[in-house]
This record gives structure tokens, C-alpha cells and sequence, in this order.
């Protein structure tokens, strides 16, 4: 069971229907094991227990999402708060990147490639080395960039989820509210294009082996749709290798952190045609970006009302059909943006500066961004991208818009991720 809609309590009661918390069949904490065992006796005691115990299947769409300045993760199920634990981010010497991220590689007894430390139950989010896993939590960010969880946290998480679940890191606590608006895709059926007839020519060849004249049968095809092109075999040809100049083969490449693996799992390429899509609108770039199964579909250009103004970071998910059956239920995640101005010192009386340490701190501003229906009020897209797009929606789709471009870390093997910092 789930707990009630308003916020984690201090602990997850017992269900009243005998099914036991929403992890297991007994009370869990959301701060972790109590003190009453030594760390080793617990540990010992969550490894059998995730075992014996399944995680209820989750109702609708996954969020986890780790705030910075409370050092707490909570995990959402379906817009609900089910499970909150204590963790440790990374220290300013290594931070935590914040943005839109998703579960992109599971390995149950991972060790870092960099620096050589167990990172059991881990669930990556950027392929350059940041990840939730369990580890040791001092009360303070103490980690190189990654989120550390309690043992138990993250053996339930680990259990529960898979690969292409949302992650949101942000500095405040934010959370999933519900949303309706007349811009958020609605599904429609798909046209149906009859396919070309396929036809056959005579092609006339000629023999190199004696000049004779052979008459072959050849097929030529075409498709029909949106970003579709007629194509013809050509012939394929062997590049010349380039000639590099001497400073390019001298060069040192560059040191690259990049953990992607080689290939992809058999089972995630043969379900990648039936995953939701995801949709990335950007501001700073002026284009929308589909993906599927951590693959590119198509991108196209869209425009913004009044595209000098910063219209922040909203994360919409489709959670699953209107009860009527007519529509999908959307909830939204909108990030806070703040920036931090300069230090100006403050004038005296006498119009001398004061010195350095007697200089007035700037504090930190929390700029007042476009609420979530504000932003979809001022992003017009063609329409034949809007058609295109709502012919594949289906409950977990997404749509993100944000200020920010796409990020590097976007490619293969990966949904969008965007970083706000």
C-alpha cells in the first residue's frame, strides 16, 4: 500500500488490508534500520530479506527524486509518495549533477571504474559517473558526485524499478502535481497509409565477361510518412583515408569519462519499439526532440511567445488513462531556478568602500519562473509534428521543457538529460 496523499509520515504504517508497507511485509522506516543492531547484523538481515520479499508492482509511472538541500530521496508511484530515505550527495568539489535524469545501466555489485569502491544495488543516471547505490551516510554530502542511499532504500529501489525510470535532482524538495491542459498530447490512432505497390523493371546489363546483354528483374520500393524518403541501392564506395597533419597525430586526446557499454541488452533492444516516447523541448535551441527505446525519432523546429523570457524547467508525465478513457492523466514536475549574484559591496556614508570582509554578502535569489501552464501557454509546434507525436502516446510518456539545451550526455543508450546546473 501507498501512503496518503500529502507527504511521507515519520514511518510507513502497516496496511489494513494485511498486504504489510508498499516495500515488504513489514513496517519500514523512511530514515532506515533503527540503531538497535550493530551496521553489520542489519546488512546481513536486509540481504535475506530482499530476497524473500517482492516490492508491490507500482501502480503507474516511477519518480525518484533527490533534493539536495534536505539530503532526503523520495520515490513517487504513480503521483503518490511512497518511501522517503536519508542519503548523502556529492561535495562541492564533486557535485551532484542536477537536471532530468532516467535509469540508464542496473548492476547489483558494481565497483567504480575511477575509483576503485563498491557500489552495491547501483542505478546510473549519466554514463560519466554519477549513480544512486548504497553507501555510508555521515549526515552531510560526502559523496564524488554519486547519491548514496541506506542499505535497505536501496535494496527496495533496486527491486523496483527498471531501466528508463525518471530521476529528477534538484536543491529543493519539489514534487509530481496533477495537470490538465488543452497543449499536452492526446493519443490518436495512427493513419493508415497503404504501401506502395511493388513494382518490377528490366534493367539492362552488360557482361563484362563476354559483352553479352543480360535482361534482370530489379524492385524498386518507396515509403510514404512524416521524415520518410524514397530510397535506391547506390553502390558502396571505400573512403580515402584522410592525411592527418603533424600537430594532429602529435595531439594527446583528450581524457574522456565515459562508462557506456558496447552494446545494449538483448532484452532492452527487443522492447525499445514498445516504450513510451519522450519529448524535449528546448528554449535556447528552439527545436523539439522525440526519442523511443533511447533512440532518435525525429526533431523538428518550434517557436516561443516571448522567447527572450526564461520559461524554466517543467518534467509532464502521462500517468496513465482519464478514468472516462477519454485523455491521459498528467502530472508535472516544475524545477526551481536561482541564481547567485555577485558580491557588491555596500557604500559608506563618507562614499568610501568598505574593505572586503566588512563587504555585504549576496544571498542567494530565487528567480519567479512561468508556472507549468504558463510555459505550455507560450510554446507553439507545428502541427504535423503535434499529429505525429500523439499518434504514439500511451501512458509514461513525457515532455520536457526547459531554458537549457539538450546535454552531451544524450546519446546512446540514454532518454533525455538535461542539467540545470
Amino acid at each position: 500500500m501507498r501512503w496518503a496523499r500529502g507527504g511521507p509520515p515519520a514511518a510507513v504504517q502497516a496496511s489494513p488490508l494485511g498486504g504489510g508497507s508498499w516495500w515488504g511485509s513489514r513496517t519500514l522506516s523512511p530514515y532506515g534500520p533503527g540503531p538497535r543492531k550493530s551496521i553489520k547484523a542489519r546488512e546481513r538481515k536486509a540481504e535475506k530479506k530482499s530476497e524473500a520479499l517482492a516490492p508491490t508492482p507500482p501502480a503507474g509511472p516511477l519518480h525518484i527524486i533527490v533534493s539536495i538541500g534536505k539530503q532526503r530521496a523520495t520515490l513517487f508511484d504513480d503521483g503518490v509518495p511512497v518511501a522517503s530515505t536519508a542519503i548523502s550527495t556529492g561535495t562541492p568539489s564533486h557535485p551532484t549533477p542536477t537536471g532530468v535524469f532516467t535509469i540508464i545501466q542496473k548492476s547489483r555489485h558494481h565497483v567504480s571504474n575511477l575509483y576503485g569502491a563498491a557500489m552495491p544495488y547501483m542505478q546510473r543516471i549519466t554514463w560519466s559517473g554519477s549513480a544512486l547505490h548504497q553507501g555510508p551516510l555521515p549526515g552531510y554530502p560526502a559523496s564524488h558526485g554519486c547519491v548514496r542511499l541506506t542499505t535497505e532504500f536501496a535494496q527496495r529501489l533496486w527491486t523496483t524499478t527498471k531501466m528508463g525510470a525518471r530521476v529528477i535532482v534538484t536543491r529543493d524538495e519539489v514534487a509530481p502535481v496533477a495537470i490538465e491542459h488543452a497543449r499536452l498530447f492526446v493519443p490518436r490512432p495512427p493513419k493508415v497509409v497503404e504501401a506502395p505497390a511493388v513494382t518490377s523493371a528490366l534493367v539492362r546489363t552488360a557482361s563484362a565477361a563476354n559483352g553479352t546483354v543480360v535482361v534482370e528483374p530489379t524492385k524498386t520500393s518507396a515509403t510514404d510518412g512524416i521524415g520518410s524518403t524514397a530510397e535506391t541501392a547506390k553502390p558502396t564506395e571505400t573512403p580515402e583515408p584522410a592525411t592527418q597533419s603533424a600537430a594532429t597525430r602529435t595531439a594527446p586526446a583528450p581524457v574522456v569519462i565515459d562508462e557506456r557499454p558496447a552494446t545494449m541488452p538483448a532484452a532492452i533492444v527487443k522492447e525499445a519499439s514498445r516504450r513510451p516516447v519522450s519529448v524535449f523541448v528546448s528554449l535556447k535551441e528552439g527545436k523539439l526532440y522525440v526519442r523511443q527505446g533511447w533512440q532518435p525519432l525525429f526533431e523538428a523546429p518550434v517557436t516561443f511567445e516571448q522567447p527572450d523570457q526564461p520559461i524554466g524547467t517543467h518534467v509532464y508525465t502521462a500517468m496513465g488513462l482519464k478514468a472516462d478513457g477519454n485523455g491521459l492523466r498528467w502530472t508535472v514536475v516544475s524545477i526551481p531556478s536561482s541564481i547567485k549574484p555577485k558580491v557588491e559591496p555596500k557604500a559608506s556614508e563618507n562614499g568610501r568602500k568598505p574593505r572586503n570582509d566588512r563587504a555585504v554578502k549576496a544571498v542567494e535569489i530565487v528567480t519567479q519562473l512561468p508556472s507549468a501552464s504558463a510555459a505550455l501557454d507560450r510554446i507553439v509546434i507545428p502541427p504535423d509534428a503535434v499529429e505525429r507525436i500523439s499518434e504514439m502516446m500511451m501512458p509514461g510518456s513525457s515532455l520536457i521543457v526547459s531554458d537549457n539545451k539538450l546535454s552531451d550526455e544524450t546519446g546512446a543508450y540514454t532518454d533525455f538529460i538535461v542539467l540545470t546546473r
